[in-house]
């Protein structure tokens, strides 16, 4: 699977917090006395007295100890599939000037060729159950896994779940050393990491590092149900599927994805959560398959369009943009440009808030939506269906002929017509979408608007007639904003728009001039 801004996969390391203090370590709260390990406890430095480690004023403690107690439960996972891997699965993230990538093995060129790929994981029972990410394993046709003493065994799949990025695998046998997923113990942002992996195939190597950041969202298919762990310990190319662990060998996440200009480490990692990634390996263990609520919407924070919409600066909620046709929000009476503020008598706070919230849902559970179409507030109860697969969620829509342009007015950047029986049989417009027809190019920033495609809304209003779209440039100039919202309907999927609004010489006051903060 594609990923557009980080390169997910590449982050497989052991990860170590400890905190040091001129008085010497700052422990977790509730965790005095010893250290925790795949065999017992660890003893305490020499030198140190009531203290895991003694490190010098100022330093951080060495990180041997913690090394040879857990490096044992951390595997190589070498997969061959019959699909080529890129080197970076680039995922255009807004706001940022740089791709995240998914550090991976080589892959072939092409498909249908033999490709090599090399990750990390590690035993979480002594009874050879192994967890990784989805990326290092996806479409394996063979899975071996080497040890930390080298020996090389053979590994067949136990269950995986595409939207957290995680997997199961199992190898014959018992007594391996293993490590446990640590979900109390909170990591603060600067408790040191260490990570244990293997990156470029080398296998056994540590890197060690601090928590950076907590709850990022990194705006890809797997952020809608996790909230990273940011940390800066380096992780590259083989990396993806280890384990991150605090000071007490305690598995606190599970390295996934870094931030990088290059493909290589530069200090930006995440890892899935313990309390994640537990949640979600148990069930895989235990031979269930993950199944999360869907709406059958496509929807967008309210944040890049509130000016443009008039809405309020503390209105919280999530842009319906797509309703999926005999879908159930379709059934539910959902519609596109409706904002989701409630669910199930609960704010909605964006659209991250949003999904996770229906993707927590049973199937078969039945959501009370509120929504605000225009200037009403409605509720629609809808009844939660079974996610599909992301393959299926990304599939391309079918492309229509645009046919050639029409006669229209011309409206700011947009050339529009009234929708009408011959330009719905001319573009192969379905017969549930209204508004006003495109009917020549025209340019929206980087989006080219072509023939065929619809406005069916401006502002917070259907768009039914050209006067609609002059009613909210009006409104706009009125309000001195300097853009209006277009949701546009296109063959192959809708999109949120802002429309520059035009210079006008009869506007009832000038636009209010541009200032420098």
């Amino acid at each position: 699977m594609k990923r557009k801004e980080f390169i997910i996969g590449a982050a497989a390391g052991l990860l170590v917090a400890v905190i040091a203090t001129a008085g010497g370590l700052i422990r977790w709260p509730g965790m005095e006395g010893s250290l925790l390990s795949v065999n017992g406890p660890i003893t305490p430095s020499a030198g140190a007295p009531g203290a895991a480690f003694g490190p010098p004023p100022g330093a951080p403690v060495s990180f041997a100890d913690i090394f040879n107690q857990v490096a044992p439960a951390v595997v190589q996972i070498d997969v061959k599939t019959r699909i080529a891997r890129p080197a970076t699965n680039g995922m255009q993230i807004p706001g940022l000037p740089f791709d995240f990538q998914v550090p991976e093995g080589e892959g072939g060129d092409e498909e249908g060729e033999t490709a090599m790929g090399a990750g990390s994981g590690f035993f979480i029972s002594p009874d050879g159950y192994i967890v990784t990410n989805n990326h290092v394993i996806a479409n394996a046709e063979e899975i071996t896994v080497r040890l930390a003493n080298n020996r090389v065994l053979p590994a067949r799949l136990v269950g995986r779940d595409e939207s957290t990025d995680l997997a199961v695998i199992k190898v014959e046998g018992g007594n391996y050393p293993y490590v446990s997923f640590e979900e109390s113990a909170e990591p603060r942002v600067g408790d040191w990491v260490i990570a244990v992996g293997n990156p470029f195939g080398l296998g056994g190597t540590a890197t060690a590092g601090i928590v950076s950041a907590k709850s990022r969202d990194l705006r890809d298919a797997s952020s809608n149900y996790i909230d990273y762990i940011q940390i800066d310990a380096a992780i590259n190319r083989g990396n993806s599927g280890g384990p991150t662990f605090d000071i007490y060998g305690r598995v606190i996440g599970v390295n996934t994805a870094i931030f990088s200009p290059t493909g290589g480490s530069i200090g930006i990692g995440f890892a899935i959560p313990a309390e994640t990634a537990k949640a979600i390996t148990d069930r895989l263990m235990r031979g269930e398959q993950i199944e999360r609520g869907y709406l059958g919407v496509q929807i967008a924070d309210l944040e890049p369009y509130r000016e443009a919409l008039g809405l309020d600066a503390g209105m919280q909620g999530a842009m319906v943009i797509e309703v999926t046709p005999g879908g159930p929000a379709a059934r539910g009476g959902l519609r596109p440009g409706d904002i989701v503020i409630e669910m199930d008598e609960l704010p909605v706070v964006d659209a991250t808030d949003l999904t996770r919230r229906v993707g927590a849902a049973a199937v078969n559970d039945m959501l009370e939506v509120v929504v605000l179409r225009g200037e009403r507030r409605l509720v629609a109860r809808v009844k939660a269906a079974k996610r599909p697969s992301l393959e299926e969620l990304n599939a391309p829509a079918p492309q229509r002929p645009a046919g050639a342009p029409s006669e229209g007015v011309r409206i700011g950047a947009l050339t529009l017509a009234p929708m009408s029986p011959d330009l719905r049989r001319k573009y192969d417009i379905p017969a549930g979408v209204d508004g006003l027809v495109i009917v020549a190019n025209g340019r929206i920033g980087d989006s080219l608007l072509v023939p065929g495609m619809v406005v069916m809304q401006s502002g917070l209003k259907p768009a039914r007639a050209l006067a609609d779209v002059e009613a909210e440039l009006a409104r706009a100039r009125e309000a001195r904003r300097d853009e209006i919202f277009l949701l546009v309907w296109s063959a192959g999927g809708n999109g949120a728009l802002l429309m520059d609004v035009p210079a006008r010489a009869s506007a009832a006051r000038p636009r209010a001039p541009a200032t420098t903060q």
